[in-house]
C-alpha cells in the first residue's frame, strides 16, 4: 500500500483518531469508518487508513502489552490518543508488514498532525525499535491473541477442544461472500461476469447463491450491483434463509430484519409473503434501500415496531415460518468487526439472553400450528445459543427440535454451531424448532 501526501503523515493521524474514536470513545469501527473514509481522495489511502485500524484493533492488547514492556512510565492517561497512533504504528510493521522507513517516519511525523511535537522523538524510538527487535509476547493467551479475559474465559469453557482456533480466527482477515440474487441471474451465469471483469472467483457447493472472493471489494464496483445481481453476505447468513427454506405462497416473518441482508435472500428464495419487523427506524431505511436496489419490494410489507411486543403490530393471521436472528453479542463476527473485542461486557450477556427469551416466545406466539421457527445468532456462546433453545424447549411443550445436518456446523445440544473461519464462513448459530399440529 502507498499514500499519495508526501509523507503519508495526514493518513496516519486518520487512522489515529479513527483507533481513539473506537477505543477511547467507545464509537463502533463501522460508524467511525463511514466518517473517516470518505474525507481521503485517494482510494489507496482508504484502503491504508482501514487496514490500520483493522490490525490495530485487533491486536490492540497485545500492542499494549509490548509497549508497556518498552516504555520507563506508562503514557499519561490523557495522551489516548498518542497511544492510539503507536498501535497504528505497531499495526504497520507487525500485521501489514509494510516499509519500514515510511511507515516509521510518515507515523512519527504524525504526531505533529495531532498536536503531539514533544512525542516525536518517543514514537520515532519506539517504532524503530519494533523494527529491529520481535515485539514482548506474553504467555497469557489473552494478551498473545489480544482478547479480553472474561471472553478468553468463556471461550475456553465452551469450546474446550477448539478454543485456540477460535481466537486465531477471530484475528484473521475474512474473505467477501457474494450472494447472487436468483430472480435476476443465475450463480453461473454472474460468476462468469465476475471472471470476466478480474476476479478470482470460487464457487461453492453451497449455500446454493453463494459466491467467495478472497480479496475485499469495494460493493459498488462488483458488476451488476445497480442492477441488483448480487449482494455482500457472509455464507453463514445465507445458510439461516436456507435452513428456514421458504416455499412459495408461505406467509413468512422476519423478525429482526435490519440490516436487510436476511430479508432480500427470503424474498429472492421463494414468491413469499413477507412481513418483516425491525425497531429502529434507521436501520429500516437502511432495509428499504437495500431491496430497492434489489428490486424486491413486491409482496412484503416493512414495519417499524418491537418484534417482541406482538399485541403492535401482529394483525392475528399466523405465520408459516419465522426467522428470528436475534440480537447478540456477535462473538461470532469478530473477524469483520474486531472492536466488538473492546465494546462488549461480560454483564451485557443476561440483558442479551432476556431479550432472545422474549423474542423466542413472541414468535412462537405467532406461528402456527405446523410451522417452523428458525432461531439463529452470530454469537458463538453457549448462553446465546444452545442455553437459550435448552430453556424454550423446557417451557414450551408444544416444540421440537428439527435437526439440520453437517452443513451448518457442529452439533451444539441443540441446534448447530458453526465456528468462525470454518469452510471461510463467520460464526452462527442455528436452531430450527418445528411446532406441533396439523397444517
Amino acid at each position: 500500500m502507498t499514500t499519495t501526501d508526501g509523507s503519508g503523515a495526514a493518513t496516519r493521524v486518520a487512522a489515529a483518531r479513527a483507533i481513539d474514536a473506537v477505543l477511547h470513545g467507545g464509537r463502533s469501527l463501522k460508524a467511525v469508518l463511514a466518517e473517516t473514509l470518505p474525507t481521503l481522495s485517494d482510494p489507496r489511502d482508504r484502503a491504508l487508513v482501514e487496514a490500520i485500524c483493522f490490525q490495530s484493533l485487533r491486536h490492540a492488547r497485545r500492542y499494549r502489552y509490548a509497549l508497556k514492556q518498552w516504555m520507563e512510565r506508562p503514557l499519561p492517561a490523557r495522551e489516548h490518543l498518542l497511544e492510539a497512533l503507536l498501535l497504528a504504528g505497531l499495526a504497520q510493521l507487525d500485521a501489514l508488514a509494510l516499509p519500514a522507513h515510511a511507515a516509521v517516519a510518515a507515523t512519527a511525523q504524525a504526531a505533529r498532525g495531532l498536536r503531539k511535537p514533544a512525542f516525536v522523538g518517543l514514537v520515532n524510538a519506539l517504532l524503530r525499535r519494533a523494527t529491529r527487535d520481535a515485539l514482548p509476547a506474553s504467555e497469557d493467551p489473552a494478551i498473545a491473541h489480544s482478547y479480553p479475559d472474561w471472553l478468553l474465559a468463556r471461550l475456553r469453557a465452551d469450546w474446550p477442544e477448539c478454543w485456540r482456533d477460535v481466537l486465531v480466527a477471530g484475528n484473521a482477515i475474512a474473505p467477501t461472500w457474494l450472494r447472487v440474487n436468483a430472480g435476476a441471474i443465475s450463480r453461473d451465469a454472474y460468476a462468469q461476469r465476475l471472471r470476466e471483469a478480474g476476479f478470482a472467483v470460487r464457487v461453492p457447493a453451497w449455500p446454493p447463491q453463494a459466491l467467495r472472493l478472497d480479496a475485499g471489494v469495494v460493493p459498488e464496483r462488483l458488476p451488476g450491483w445497480s442492477e441488483g445481481q448480487v449482494s455482500v453476505q457472509d455464507a453463514s447468513a445465507q445458510a439461516a434463509v436456507a435452513a428456514l427454506a421458504p416455499r412459495a405462497g408461505e406467509r413468512v416473518l422476519d423478525m429482526c430484519c435490519a440490516p436487510g441482508g436476511k430479508t432480500a435472500a427470503l424474498l429472492e428464495t421463494a414468491a413469499i409473503e413477507l412481513l418483516a419487523l425491525d425497531a429502529d427506524a434507521r436501520r429500516m431505511r437502511r432495509v428499504e434501500a437495500a431491496l430497492d436496489r434489489l428490486r424486491l419490494r413486491r409482496r412484503l410489507r416493512l414495519r417499524v415496531a418491537d418484534a417482541s411486543a406482538v399485541e403492535t403490530w401482529w394483525d392475528g393471521q399466523p405465520f408459516d415460518a419465522v426467522l428470528l436472528d436475534a440480537p447478540c453479542s456477535a462473538t461470532g463476527i469478530i473477524r469483520r468487526q474486531p472492536d466488538i473485542k473492546w465494546h462488549r461486557r461480560e454483564s451485557d450477556l443476561a440483558a442479551l439472553a432476556a431479550t432472545q427469551d422474549r423474542l423466542l416466545d413472541a414468535a412462537w406466539r405467532v406461528l402456527r400450528p405446523g410451522g417452523r421457527l428458525l432461531y439463529t445468532t452470530c454469537s458463538i456462546l453457549r448462553e446465546e445459543n444452545a442455553a437459550r433453545i435448552a430453556a424454550f424447549l423446557t417451557r414450551t411443550n408444544d416444540a421440537s427440535e428439527q435437526l439440520l445436518d453437517d452443513r451448518y456446523g457442529e452439533p451444539a445440544n441443540p441446534g448447530r454451531q458453526r465456528l468462525p473461519g470454518a469452510q471461510g464462513m463467520d460464526g452462527f448459530h442455528y436452531a430450527l424448532l418445528g411446532k406441533r399440529g396439523s397444517d
